[in-house]
């Protein structure tokens, strides 16, 4: 006699299934912010001479001081040099405040489930 068996065998298998939809709404704000800046220049002395001379002098330095000197043909009798002014050239910081106003932007992102309407943390 003979008895058949029977036997059952499982295949697994997979596939993508929707569970839930969310929708991402992305806002910029931009706000002013007051930023605080050094300014610096530099600055020019005239100093006057009226100095008569043979030859135009030449440019010296006098400890921090450039000294270039500006001459001017006059006319007198004769034709001669005359040392009119120097300009005394000093490295000096001259510091300013100055307030300005920047604009700064910054992006927020609200994650809303489809159907439910509220916020979702993320």
């Amino acid at each position: 006699m003979v008895i058949p068996l029977v036997a059952e065998e499982a295949t697994v298998g997979k596939r993508v299934v929707e569970t839930v939809k969310v929708r991402l709404n992305k806002t910029v704000t931009t706000r002013v912010e007051p930023v605080d800046v050094a300014l610096y220049r530099e600055e020019v002395v005239r100093v006057p001479r009226g100095t008569p001379v043979d030859q135009t002098p030449a440019i010296r330095h006098e400890g921090e001081t450039m000294i270039v000197p500006v001459i001017a043909e006059v006319l007198v009798v004769t034709k001669r040099l005359v040392l009119r002014e120097e300009l005394h050239v000093t490295r000096r910081r001259v510091e300013r405040r100055e307030r300005q106003e920047v604009t700064l932007r910054a992006e927020e992102v609200a994650v809303e489930r489809e159907g439910m309407g509220s916020d979702v943390g993320m």
